[in-house]
């Protein structure tokens, strides 16, 4: 499986921003795609997953900003970024998990600043 992510750059505080993660290989019909994002000296952290029926999980901080969404057709995962502040700055990496296995894509940059 391989995940490829898009949709990150620089945005100023209070932006938007749209992430975008396509899966391509041998997936399942039963999987957990997500978000996780990590900033230097930080450990990596979910931000937000969802399952293949389409409920959704957030982390408290991406709760009432952040918006996961995905289409299984196109085996993709997207994340809405609103409001964002400048500790939102991370490597986002999307992920899907099937079975036992845990699947990354390559990270894609958020800079939050002015």
């Amino acid at each position: 499986v391989q995940l490829q992510a898009s949709g990150g750059g620089l945005v100023q505080p209070g932006g938007s921003l749209r992430l975008s993660c396509a899966a391509s290989g041998s997936v399942f019909g039963i999987n957990v795609m997500g978000w996780y994002r990590q900033a230097p000296g930080n450990q990596r952290e979910l931000v937000a997953a969802i399952g293949t029926d389409g409920s959704p999980t957030y982390k408290d901080f991406a709760k009432g900003r952040f918006t996961i969404s995905r289409d299984n057709a196109k085996l993709a995962v997207y994340l809405q970024m609103r409001s964002l502040k400048p500790d939102d700055a991370a490597v986002y990496y999307c992920s899907l998990a099937q079975g036992v296995q845990t699947y990354w894509g390559q990270g894609t940059e958020v800079t939050v600043s002015s």
